[in-house]
């Protein structure tokens, strides 16, 4: 017998013992579709979940963001033999410029983790509309580049994105505790006599009640004026590739530029363990998914080589090898795996379709088109183990102990 005969052989010998007990065959089926059904929709959904909450937070922020060094306390030497009173408190930090920041961005530029670089000015100041008054943050931008950080643009509830010199776009928040409308004069106040009016060209509304109380933007320049740093920015803002490898990469340009660098892992702890929890739930549920499934297609064929025993010593006796039998049996345990997470995989992705269509509106599941191809492969390769154990006792079987089996 050549080789394609023997599998041939093989496998429709394993078909045989499966359609003979259409009942048990369908129940384990079931059981697998169920199972693949559920690592399917439950992966999506988390996933989806996942990938909803990153973009909402990291929506409105910064990946990595340079900042410059802390200031710290300097230690005046003293001379031998004298004793020196330390008093150890944090020195106040005042808002000052990257040193030579220019050349810093051309080297983050030139980085390719990075999607985006964006220098910009930020710092407190007064904004005052007759008798109101409310404590804003100025940030003073170049709309091109900060665009591709935070498009501000897209989450425009009035008027355009215009920071061009003498004007502003700022919170829906803030625009309704100043009464401010498109085209209204509103003054800027950062203190020590430097003052500005500009005029409302947008209001946005990025959904963080913080930041649409607060945020003005502004011209680069005019930023700059306002808060006594011609010339200079005091952050510089950046988005990655890979957004949980914000970490590693934000450690590396530390190290490049000598800067601080802040990732959004750092600043979002709370976020990131609800994250890596979130990720180990899905992982047990898998794992334990896939037990459940082991287990029944190993009961299953295990009860199967119970019941084929004189069949088997008849293969036996006939000149099927202990390599064939065994071949038989891991063929049937790959067979249910494969077909029962076949048709779990489509109620898998089925369900998904209805929760879009019919669930609440929190977001959209996007299936990943390789999700439902590796749960099969697994389910697959997890039915070839579960038979492993009965598939080599029912290959150890003597031939003549075996056709005696009643």
């Amino acid at each position: 017998m050549n080789l394609i005969d023997a599998l041939w052989f093989e496998w429709k010998i394993a078909l045989r013992f499966l359609a003979d007990n259409r009942m048990q065959t369908l129940l384990i089926i079931v059981g697998i579709t169920v199972g693949s059904a559920v690592i399917v929709f439950i992966t999506a959904l988390i996933t989806g979940l996942q990938a909803n909450i990153v973009e909402r937070t990291l929506g409105t922020q910064a990946h990595i963001r340079m900042l410059p060094p802390d200031e710290v306390n300097r230690v005046v030497p003293v001379p031998p033999g004298t004793v020196a009173l330390v008093l150890e408190s944090p020195r106040a930090q005042r808002l000052r410029s990257i040193s030579n920041w220019q050349d810093v961005r051309d080297a983050l530029d030139e980085q390719p983790q990075l999607l985006a670089v964006s220098p910009l000015v930020s710092g407190p100041a007064m904004a005052r509309r007759g008798v109101a008054r409310m404590s804003v943050a100025l940030l003073g931008i170049e709309p091109e580049r900060y665009e591709k950080i935070i498009p501000v643009s897209h989450d425009l509830i009035a008027g355009r994105f215009d920071v061009s010199a003498g004007n502003a776009v700022v919170g829906s928040e803030l625009a309704k505790d100043l009464g401010l409308g498109i085209g209204d004069k509103l003054r800027l106040d950062a203190g020590e006599g430097r003052e500005a009016i500009v005029m409302v060209t947008g209001i946005f509304e990025l959904g963080v009640r913080e930041l649409d109380s607060r945020y003005v933007y502004l011209d680069l320049k005019q930023a700059q004026s306002l808060l006594d740093l011609p010339g200079g920015v005091t952050v510089i803002d950046t988005t990655v590739r890979e957004i949980f490898q914000a970490q590693v990469i934000a450690e590396r340009l530390a190290r490049l530029t000598g800067l601080q660098a802040e990732s959004w892992m750092a600043t979002n702890g709370q976020l990131l363990n609800a994250l890596r929890s979130q990720s180990m739930t899905t992982q047990m549920i898998r794992l334990f998914v896939g037990l459940s499934v082991a287990f029944g297609i190993a009961s299953v064929l295990a009860v199967s080589v119970v019941q084929r025993t004189r069949e088997i010593g008849i293969l036996r006796a006939m000149g099927s090898p202990r390599r064939q039998i065994l071949r038989v049996f891991l063929v049937q345990g790959g067979l249910l795996g494969l077909v029962g997470s076949g048709f779990g995989g489509l109620v898998g992705w089925s369900l998904i379709q209805v929760f879009n269509i019919f669930g609440p509106k929190l977001f959209i599941i996007n299936v990943d088109a390789s999700l439902v191809p590796i749960a099969m492969a697994v389910a697959t390769v997890t039915g070839v183990l579960a038979a492993a154990a009965p598939a080599r006792r029912a290959a150890r079987y003597d031939p003549a102990v075996a056709i005696r089996y009643v």
